[in-house]
């Protein structure tokens, strides 16, 4: 496959090079920053899914590709019409959802800005998965439990949903019949099934300050920016938390953790520096096992605990999803006097690397 891009990439039309991406996460957030480096955009939209694209944010987009599935973008006529386009796609998780990791690696012949070898590692049953690279990198994470008997501190259990399996029913126990008691519920709820409880994560529950550090490292210059940071907004779980103590109790609602929006905050100063630490820990153990590397954007979902450790939990190999950092966070600000969100950030780097004739380092 790197073959294949890089002549791909040797046929492009480089003063024509177009930004794509599929039209769910972040597809609005890459676009705008796209335009706003003077790049044209290539949105590939599910059919019946396409309003917020083709309607209402019509003026961010050039180019659309209209699909019976997600699915298909992998096909190779959609792949040629992508290449055609002179098209660099920025991967997000509904790509590697939906495309498939397999698909994305032996048939998705676009050059992508990212590592596309490294987004399989998001799923915590792959061999050298996001956990296994943490613990590589030296980077502190919760202690996992191999079993529900083994639950001696207050611990989140991580099961997929049974109707949407991209979702995961996140519920917790300090013992292990506190863990059957909440599963059994779940179970009668039909919010899990039996079978993927069987499949769950089970790890320590961080006690601490919640931060996604949201980044994008360089090919060009291997340095490592900090975007900045956000938190999740999570349903039924913030309508539930609005309540009082008592009313919660009274209730017996079983939580769902269903992310539906993000709010931006900002850190102490002095804790950026094990941030930046952080990352770049991961980003060399990713540079080690997956070459070329990590590549453009990633963040390492975490929390920072009473001693002032960050403990990461959660990673993204790709596009974060956090539109709300751009106008929240200063950190970008700082470096380059502006404004620069994620999506603005692989526009700059895409025009540095057009610019330089070096784009083939920048995608795989």
């Amino acid at each position: 496959m790197n073959d294949k891009i890089k002549q791909t990439i040797a046929n492009y039309d480089q003063k024509k090079i177009r930004i794509g991406v599929l039209g769910s996460h972040s597809a609005l957030e890459i676009a705008s920053g796209a335009k706003q480096e003077g790049f044209e955009t290539v949105v590939v939209c599910q059919k019946g899914r396409e309003k917020t694209y083709a309607r209402y944010y019509r003026n961010i987009f050039d180019k659309f590709i209209f699909l019976d599935k997600f699915s298909d973008i992998t096909n190779p006529e959609n792949v040629k019409q992508l290449t055609d386009l002179n098209t660099v796609f920025v991967p997000n998780r509904s790509f590697s959802v939906y495309a498939g990791y397999e698909a994305i690696e032996q048939k998705f012949a676009v050059p992508l800005m990212g590592n596309r070898y490294l987004l399989k590692t998001e799923e915590r049953n792959a061999p050298k998965n996001q956990l296994w690279l943490l613990k590589e990198a030296g980077i502190k994470i919760p202690r996992a439990f191999k079993s529900p008997e083994e639950i001696d501190c207050p611990a989140i259990v991580k099961v997929p949903e049974k109707g949407r399996t991209i979702e995961r029913a996140f519920f917790y126990a300090s013992n292990p019949e506190e863990y059957e008691r909440e599963a059994e519920k779940r179970i009668k709820a039909g919010i899990i099934t039996r079978e993927a409880l069987n499949q769950s994560i089970i790890e320590e529950y961080v006690i601490g300050a919640k931060f996604n550090a949201n980044y994008f490292l360089s090919p060009l210059t291997d340095e490592i920016d900090l975007l900045g940071f956000d938190r999740r907004i999570q349903t039924d779980l913030d309508g539930v938390l609005d309540l009082p103590a008592k009313e919660q109790l009274e209730l017996n609602i079983l939580t769902q953790n269903i992310e539906i929006g993000h709010m931006g905050v900002t850190m102490r100063e002095s804790q950026l520096e094990k941030i930046f630490e952080v990352a770049e820990r991961f980003v060399a153990i990713c540079k080690k096992e997956f070459p070329p590397g990590m590549i453009g954007l990633f963040a390492l979902q975490g929390a920072v605990t009473k001693d002032l450790e960050f403990r990461v939990f959660d990673v993204s190999p790709r596009v974060p999803g956090c539109p709300c950092v751009e106008p929240t966070s200063p950190y970008m600000k700082y470096k380059y006097g502006v404004e620069v969100g994620p999506g603005k950030r692989v526009a700059m780097e895409i025009k540095r690397a057009v610019r330089k004739h070096r784009l083939a380092e920048v995608v795989t």
